[in-house]
């Protein structure tokens, strides 16, 4: 057993409508430990540092391997995956972290907030591959390397919503769309079959919160765990909304 402790400063509020509050825990240190890990043992004894029992901290999470985007929270003031958040790396002199949810989205209790916006937006871009009926279609169209290379990575996207809280134009004063949905736009255009539609998902950004409204921060491409080049699929997206503004006419 372990003398070293680690204090957890976390950010807490019961619902939405409550007011906000900050508690501290120390948690007992592990070898290779994460923020997980150490929220599982605040769970397993929710008593602050001043003594005073309290209801156990909530949080999301599910594959805990930097897949499924649900434990998304801002750690020592950067938004991030608390999964991968190893406690030695962050806090490599025992210095507490902070812990509080993402602001971009809306508040559900505690550490957990509802992404629901970015799934609405993917099917606002129609970020799928369409297919005719659910019989055997044989063989899917072949695709060139060069363009399963440029796919390859835009494809690693988890909506897990760092792109969204490190926009400072994803706002209450604005409807910006937001770099995910772009990225997606970007990638079933690529594909042989997702190109049908393309002209579809480009419209879909063309509006008032579209790809326009991007205001060139680039923070999104420094906070993703993927290194998805986010920034290069704005440009993409960006450079093919204003071919189809000027010229998709001719294709009517």
């Amino acid at each position: 057993m372990s003398d070293k402790k680690i204090r957890l400063k976390i950010l807490r509020q019961d619902s939405p409508t409550k007011e906000k509050r900050w508690e501290e825990f120390d948690v007992e240190w592990h070898p290779r430990m994460n923020v997980i890990s150490a929220l599982m043992e605040v769970q397993r004894n929710p008593v602050t540092v001043d003594g005073t029992k309290v209801a156990p901290v909530v949080w999301e999470s599910s594959c805990l391997e930097e897949v499924c985007g649900a434990c998304t929270m801002i750690v020592n003031g950067r938004v991030r995956q608390s999964c991968t958040a190893l406690i030695d790396q962050i806090s490599p002199n025992g210095e507490p972290i902070t812990l509080a949810p993402m602001t971009k989205f809306p508040l559900v209790r505690d550490l957990i907030v509802d992404r629901s916006r970015m799934f609405h937006d993917l099917t606002k871009v129609k970020a799928w591959i369409t297919l005719d009926g659910s019989h055997e279609l044989g063989p899917g169209p072949r695709q060139a390397p060069e363009n399963q290379e440029e796919a390859y990575p835009l494809s690693r996207c988890m909506t897990c919503g760092c792109c969204l809280e490190a926009c400072p134009q994803v706002n209450d004063h604005s409807n910006f769309i937001g770099p995910a949905a772009i990225n997606q736009v970007r990638l079933f255009n690529l594909h042989p079959s997702g190109s049908m539609h393309a002209t579809e998902r480009l419209e879909a950004v063309m509006g008032e919160g579209g790809v326009a409204d991007c205001g060139k921060a680039q923070n999104c491409v420094e906070v993703c765990p993927k290194e998805i080049p986010l920034v290069d699929s704005i440009a993409q997206v960006s450079r093919a909304t204003t071919k189809h503004m000027l010229f998709g006419w001719l294709l009517k």
